[in-house]
C-alpha cells in the first residue's frame, strides 16, 4: 500500500507539471490553484503515509507547522507575492516548493501526532484558513491579480481558481481531521 502511496503522489507531481493545465483551464489563476492544492493538500499526505520513515523527522507540532503554512499561504496570494511568482521563474519555484515543504510539515506533524486530536486540530486550523480564502478569492468584486501580472482582467478564472481551493482544500483537510479526532475519540480511556 505504501508503494502505491507513493507512486499515485509522484504521478500527481508530474500531471501537475508536464500537463498543460493554463490551456486546459484556458487560464493561469486556475491551473496555478489546482497545482497549489495539490502542493499542500493531496500529494503531501500521500508523500507521509507512503514513506513515515521520511516523515518522521519532519514530524513537528501540528499547531506550529499549522500556523506557519497559514502565513505562508496566505503571503504568497498576496498580490505583489504572487505577481513576483508569476513573473519571475525563481520566485515561481521558491513558490511551488514552498507550498510542497509546508504541506509535508502540516501532514507530517498532524498525522504523526502523539495525540490525535492536536493533529486533528492542525488539520481543522488548516481547514479553515484555507476555506477562508478560497471564499475571499470567489467573492472578490475584482480580479485582485490582473493587473500586477499584466493580463486582462478576468474574474471568472479567479473564482474558478478560488473554488479549487474550497472543493480540494476544505473537504482533505476537513475529513482528515475528522478521522484523527475519530480514532481519538475511539481511544479507550486510560486510568490514573
Amino acid at each position: 500500500m505504501k508503494r502505491v502511496l507513493l507512486i499515485t503522489a509522484l504521478a500527481l507531481a508530474a500531471l501537475i507539471w508536464l500537463a498543460p493545465l493554463d490551456a486546459w483551464f484556458g487560464a493561469a489563476f486556475p491551473a496555478h490553484m489546482l497545482r497549489h492544492m495539490l502542493l499542500v493538500a493531496v500529494i503531501p499526505p500521500l508523500l507521509v503515509l507512503g514513506a513515515p520513515q521520511w516523515a518522521e523527522p519532519m514530524a513537528l507540532p501540528p499547531m506550529i507547522v499549522a500556523t506557519l503554512e497559514f502565513a505562508l499561504v496566505w503571503g504568497w496570494h498576496l498580490p505583489g507575492a504572487h505577481g513576483l511568482a508569476f513573473h519571475s521563474p525563481l520566485g515561481f519555484a521558491v513558490e511551488q516548493l514552498s507550498f510542497l515543504i509546508a504541506g509535508i510539515l502540516v501532514w507530517a506533524g498532524c498525522l504523526r501526532a502523539r495525540q490525535p486530536l492536536i493533529g486533528a486540530g492542525g488539520l481543522l486550523v488548516t481547514s479553515m484558513h484555507m476555506t477562508l480564502l478560497g471564499a475571499l478569492i470567489v467573492l472578490a468584486p475584482r480580479d485582485l491579480y490582473a493587473e500586477i501580472c499584466g493580463l486582462a482582467p478576468n474574474l471568472t478564472a479567479q473564482q474558478l481558481g478560488g473554488l479549487l481551493m474550497l472543493g480540494i482544500g476544505t473537504p482533505v483537510y476537513l475529513l482528515a481531521g475528522l478521522i484523527l479526532t475519530g480514532r481519538a475519540l475511539a481511544r479507550p480511556e486510560v486510568q490514573p
